[in-house]
């Protein structure tokens, strides 16, 4: 039974005539009486009669129009739970990050007032970001900057930041000399590599595309700061970001000056998530500093 049928079913039992209810809800009363037939084919006896020129419910009409009322005060009281649940600034909130993010923005959310917020890591590659926001209320996702889009046709998309990616090179590396670097300064050096198909490897190919020659990949480590470590080692360079990655003093951050990088980092989530008022309190949250999201700029 369609819940409008049903309405119209408890109108003609309030007002008494086809002509108010169509009056009641501005449609003409041919509309009243064609969507009362729709009605009746759905149950077993008559629900309305003739009474003179009038048409009545029946006993079994009542009985329906009695039920409607009490499905529309169920739907009510229901509609009032939902708007709660929304603008409950309590409700817990979800978020998942890719590591280095984790590291900049997870220690502030949680220790900041407000909605008490539920933190996993998630390490996946770029094209597994988005089904991330059928389990987490936020997801901070990162792409590189001629990736393609999120998919917004069933994503929100909320940038935070674009945080430039530099070369890791060992303090007391005759490369650290130089202000800055060319892809001829290091594509015959070993690097350290992300694992396939997350997104820094993109830039490591197009370094071997413009040298000429793929790069010599040493090791595949996703963790920046074991990277890092991996760097300050003498085990190659590696790529790392500017904004999210720890400093260490036993490293020197350089720039490519003719291949630049960089990569976007986002917040994806389903639209209806925005609904909540503790979602958009947390997101808020992240982006209150979009430029400085955890330890300051390398240079």
């Amino acid at each position: 039974m369609d819940l409008h049928h049903l309405r119209l079913l408890r109108e003609l039992g309030d007002r008494g005539s086809v002509a108010a209810v169509a009056e009641a809800l501005h449609i003409t009363p041919s509309a009243v009486s064609q969507q009362l037939k729709v009605l009746q084919r759905s149950a077993r006896v008559p629900l309305t009669e003739r009474r003179g020129r009038r048409l009545v419910l029946t006993g079994a009409g009542r009985a329906l129009a009695t039920a409607a009322g009490e499905i529309w005060t169920a739907l009510d009281r229901a509609a009032r739970v939902v708007d709660t649940y929304l603008e409950d600034l309590e409700s817990p909130v979800s978020v998942a990050a890719f590591h280095s993010a984790a590291l900049a923005y997870f220690p502030r959310l949680i220790s900041e007032t407000g909605p008490p917020v539920r933190c996993s890591d998630e390490d996946v590659a770029h094209a597994d970001f988005p089904a991330l926001v059928a389990d987490y209320d936020l997801v901070i996702a990162h792409r590189l900057a001629h990736s393609p889009p999120w998919p917004a046709d069933r994503l929100t998309v909320i940038p935070l930041i674009f945080e430039p990616l530099y070369v890791a090179v060992p303090a007391g590396h005759p490369l650290t000399a130089r202000p800055a670097l060319t892809v001829s300064d290091v594509c015959d050096q070993p690097w350290i590599s992300v694992h396939d198909g997350f997104p820094l490897e993109g830039v490591l190919t197009a370094i071997g595309a413009a040298a000429g020659r793929p790069l010599d990949i040493a090791h595949r480590i996703n963790d920046f700061t074991v990277a890092a470590a991996v760097v300050a080692a003498g085990g190659g360079l590696a790529l790392l970001p500017g904004y999210t990655s720890v400093p260490d003093p036993r490293l020197t951050l350089l720039p490519l000056t003719d291949l630049p990088a960089g990569r976007h980092i986002d917040v994806l989530t389903r639209p209806e998530t925005l609904h909540r008022a503790s979602v958009r309190t947390v997101l808020e949250r992240l982006r209150t500093d979009p430029a400085h999201p955890g330890p300051s700029p390398l240079p």
